[in-house]
């Protein structure tokens, strides 16, 4: 099993047509079976003009013949199936969608999930000044959203029947002027009959940076499940290369993002040692699992291994098997670069990892991707952009000609 993400907006800012907004289903759904919202910066305007060059995504035939011509759905009509929202944090490019197609919303309350500091923020933004009091903490009739908190804890919520997310507290820089530092967060998405699990993180600034450390946490709790349940990690590297610490604003760049991954690389060694070390003793003290303690200090003295921290650990191709995904790149408003700058960005990053050889794939996220996170053999398509199972690129040929779709190149991770 595995996940189809369909992308709305990836960018950054300051062009308000492609925000933070990717739409998420288990792939062995329909889109009108549910969609998890992950950010809504994009709105109803990016999707009406994504559908006119990607409508086959969300389409569905009327019937199994391969000369009926498949039903497109409006932009109106596929926000309709839209289950639950997640928001990381409150910035306006990961809400503004959400705040816009309000009014427009049929049908029950839809619940809008993220932690109690990021829900107050979008219920001040209903709070019948900046916009309509169309978001309530109750499930009240005449309501858009339902807001509904997510506690900072290991325990999964249940969003849908078949899927769940636990949440972590990242560190998004800390304003101009101000003592604390603002929070974003991370979530970590599962499909509860396989296991099998996705990772977002919202704005986030590197641990070498930040006045509050959290990143090594969540590494910490991801490091267990990659790659077998853990193959798809989605992150923001804002800037490019070359761009001082003192202006990044809480994000990350391609130096930054290389070490965080690194950290988890140094992790993803740990957690297989203890696993070892539990299988050798057979009696539990390797540890393991979410949460778990740092297993050098269970050790005798005499057996202690290289702290996580240790510069000299080998980290060799330990995220083999994990793809990357490159979110919010802000957009190149100078033309600094002949090429887009995801490309640009991703490519930086890409060429620290390799550096490094930590063994991770590398790939720049674009608006109107879709992308199924399978550990399958993928294929990589232009003009649209998909990134997908070859099986479920069948199933889309099965049922037309896919005319747009030109320079494939086959990828086996």
């Amino acid at each position: 099993m595995t996940f189809d993400v369909f992308v709305v907006g990836s960018g950054g800012g300051p062009f308000e047509d492609n925000l933070s907004s990717y739409f998420l289903k288990p792939s062995d759904s329909s889109w009108k079976d549910g969609i998890i919202a992950l950010e809504a910066g994009s709105g109803l305007g990016a999707l009406n003009r994504l559908l006119t060059t990607h409508s086959d995504v969300f389409a569905s035939p009327e019937s199994e013949s391969e000369v009926d011509a498949p039903i497109t759905p409006t932009a109106a009509e596929i926000y309709s199936w839209i289950q639950c929202y997640l928001i990381t944090h409150p910035h306006l490019d990961h809400i503004n969608g959400l705040i816009l197609s309000a009014g427009s919303t049929k049908g029950p309350p839809i619940p809008v999930r993220g932690t109690q500091e990021t829900l107050e923020v979008v219920a001040d933004a209903f709070s019948g000044k900046l916009w309509p009091a169309l978001a309530s903490w109750t499930e009240s009739p005449n309501i858009a959203y339902h807001l509904s908190p997510l506690s900072l804890s290991d325990a999964y919520i249940p969003l849908t029947a078949t899927l769940s997310v636990r949440t972590f507290p990242l560190s998004h820089g800390t304003p101009p002027g101000a003592a604390p530092t603002y929070a974003s967060s991370a979530f970590l998405l599962r499909h509860t009959p396989s296991a099998r699990e996705l990772l977002f993180l919202g704005d986030v600034e590197p641990d070498a940076l930040s006045a509050r450390p959290q990143n090594r946490a969540l590494w910490r709790a991801a490091a267990p499940k990659v790659p077998h349940a853990l193959a798809a990690l989605f992150v923001e590297c804002s800037w490019p290369a070359g761009r001082a610490d003192a202006l990044l604003y809480g994000h990350l760049s391609p130096s930054h993002l290389a070490d965080e991954l690194t950290v988890l690389a140094r992790e993803v060694v740990a957690s297989r040692e203890r696993t070892r070390a539990r299988e050798r003793n057979g009696d539990g003290t390797g540890g393991g699992g979410d949460g778990e303690e740092d297993a050098e200090a269970r050790q005798p003295r005499k057996r202690r291994r290289k702290r996580v921290s240790d510069p000299d650990v080998d980290v060799r191709g330990a995220l083999a098997g994990l793809r990357v995904f490159i979110t919010h790149c802000k957009d190149d408003l100078h033309g600094a670069f002949d090429r887009p700058i995801r490309e640009v960005i991703a490519g930086q990053v890409r060429a620290l990892v390799d550096e490094r050889e930590l063994g991770a794939e590398i790939v720049a996220v674009e608006q109107g991707m879709l992308i199924c996170t399978s550990a399958l053999p993928y294929r990589l398509c232009r003009g649209p952009r998909v990134l997908t199972p070859r099986s479920y690129m069948n199933g889309l040929t099965r049922r037309r000609t896919v005319s747009a779709v030109q320079q494939c190149t086959n990828n086996v991770p």
